[in-house]
């Protein structure tokens, strides 16, 4: 009878393992094992090694999202979930996951079409609407995202990332008291909650509000010594107040902290051209330009404060550079031309005057700038149609009416010139000017009582020129009046002791008067004075 026996070699049962030795189960198992250890990256290599044998396997793929997304490596991140995606098109998890990884890149636009649909396969994840809210303040679309703000705050109302972002929104569609509302509700929950502070500031600032964008700016200070944002609004007021010292102060602080920030530079350089510090101006701007070489507001301010330092090639190459970020700015032409003006280069300036003038025909300075170089080189009748140009835009401008009224006595019309000298008078009865060339023109004419009447005005408006005297006395001697014409002339000569032709027609009026030998005295030092005077002395 046999026995049945057990043979030595016969194979045992396998009994099965709670975790699996190897395999794509076997990588989980210890990635899940080294990630509850704290040993993220050892997880995240693990899963490596995993996927170089299964690369389509989509646990893996959504563990190694994970573990990308709390090292912050969402590129990668994104590539995972994206791979499972192709692989499993309506994975909610991935999807919401992905878009969570979007919105971290930045990429708001394709993050928010992530969240729309993460919401449409599964109603319940209610916080697509939080990620959807915060994406579309980015994409200024404060309408919508007060929308998902709102949806979300239905579940969980207490959420005070949504209910911040709804404040923002609300701020972005300028309802500013229900925002400060909400920016306050924070305030209370945190004195110290900076974003609210800030933003605070900002609906302030957008009011005009001096005095709250003074508070906020001061709170955030005590705790924020060094806050960007209160140094600004300080320095926002500061220039709204006309407080440039102060406003200086804050800029210089500010660049300091930011020395390639162009506003904060350009605004430096504003605060102290209003002071009349135009070097530590020169400063500002030439910073603000460095910064943004195409800013021609710098450039223009810079020429500015360099024609103020009377660095005039200096401003010319500063406008020269500002004309060529944007052509024919009037405002730049018109310095320019000033500048070759002051220059010397007359002729430049004056067909700069006239571009100027082809596309801005207003322009009344221009055209008394232009009338004037025309003057000065004896272009009579251009001139006088640059004068006429200016009045008409500014009627009673005396500088004007005084040159036109001169060009139109140097080319002969004495009436028109007569006219516009008494137009002057009834603008400015006390004008120097117009007294002057009326006196001339009546001289002109032979008119001497008129002429003389002119000067007798002049003196009495306490006019002291020696030429004035002189003149007076010369149309008191033509009209007899001996004993006046010697009282001007040696009024002339109180003034002007060397006064060359006082000395001799004083003498002459003492001649006519019989007293000889004084007439000689006066002539003698006339022609001591000037003797070329001895020349007619015979006659």
């Amino acid at each position: 009878m046999s026995t049945n026996r057990l043979s030595s070699n016969s194979s045992k049962p396998a009994i099965p393992q709670s975790i699996p030795s190897s395999g794509p189960g076997a990588s989980l198992a210890r990635t899940v094992a080294l990630h509850m250890e704290g040993r993220t990256r050892e997880a995240l290599g693990e899963l490596d090694v995993a996927l170089s044998l299964s690369p389509d396997h989509p646990e893996l793929l959504a563990a190694r999202g994970h573990l990308l997304c709390e090292l912050e490596q969402f590129e990668d991140a994104a590539k995972s979930y994206n791979r499972l995606l192709e692989l499993s098109p309506g994975h909610s998890a991935a999807v919401y996951n992905l878009a969570v990884c979007l919105e971290k890149l930045g990429k708001w636009e394709d993050a928010a079409d992530r969240f729309v649909e993460a919401q449409d396969l599964d109603p319940q994840r209610v916080e697509a609407k939080l990620g959807l809210g915060i994406c579309q303040l980015h994409l200024e679309k404060p309408e919508p995202a007060l929308a998902a703000f709102d949806e979300y705050l239905k579940a969980k109302p207490n959420d005070e990332t949504a209910q911040f972002g709804k404040a923002v929104a609300l701020q972005l569609l300028w309802r500013f008291d229900d925002a400060a509302a909400l920016y306050q509700q924070a305030l209370s929950r945190n004195p110290k909650s900076e974003e609210a502070l800030t933003n605070l500031l900002a609906i302030a600032l957008t009011r005009k509000d001096d005095d709250a964008v003074h508070r906020c700016a001061e709170q955030l200070l005590s705790f924020r010594p060094y806050s960007q944002a209160a140094m600004e609004g300080l320095a926002t007021v500061a220039f709204n107040r006309g407080d440039f010292e102060a406003a200086a102060k804050l800029c210089q602080k500010l660049v300091e902290l930011t020395p390639d920030h162009f506003e904060r530079w350009f605004n430096f350089g504003v605060a102290c051209q209003k002071l009349k510090k135009y070097e530590q101006a020169l400063r500002g701007y030439a910073e603000a330009v460095r910064i943004r070489p195409d800013a021609k507001q710098g450039f223009i301010n810079l020429g500015i404060v360099k024609q103020e330092l009377n660095d005039l090639p200096g401003a010319r190459e500063a406008y020269e550079k500002a004309l060529r970020i944007t052509p024919d700015i009037p405002e730049v032409l018109f310095n320019l031309a000033t500048v070759q003006e002051l220059n010397g280069q007359k002729e430049e300036a004056e067909k700069m005057y006239q571009k100027l003038l082809a596309k801005n025909q207003d322009w009344d300075e221009a055209w008394f700038r232009l009338g004037y170089l025309r003057l000065e080189r004896t272009d009579y009748r251009g001139s006088i149609e640059a004068f006429e140009a200016a009045l008409r835009k500014k009627a009673d401008w005396p500088e004007a009416l005084v040159n036109l009224g001169l060009a139109q006595w140097k080319t002969g019309s004495l009436d028109t010139a007569t006219l516009t000298f008494n137009r002057l008078l009834t603008i400015k009865a006390d004008s120097v000017d117009a007294l002057r060339g009326l006196a001339a023109i009546a001289v002109e004419q032979q008119d001497f009582g008129q002429a003389l009447d002119y000067q007798a005005r002049l003196i009495d408006l306490g006019e002291r020129s020696p030429e004035l005297f002189y003149n007076t006395g010369l149309l008191l001697q033509k009209s007899g009046q001996l004993d006046d014409a010697i009282r001007l002339y040696n009024e002339a000569l109180a003034e002007k002791p060397e006064f060359a032709e006082a000395l001799l027609n004083l003498g002459h009026a003492l001649k006519a008067q019989g007293r000889t030998e004084e007439a000689k005295g006066y002539w003698r030092q006339a022609i001591d004075a000037k003797p070329e005077l001895a020349k007619g002395y015979f006659e």
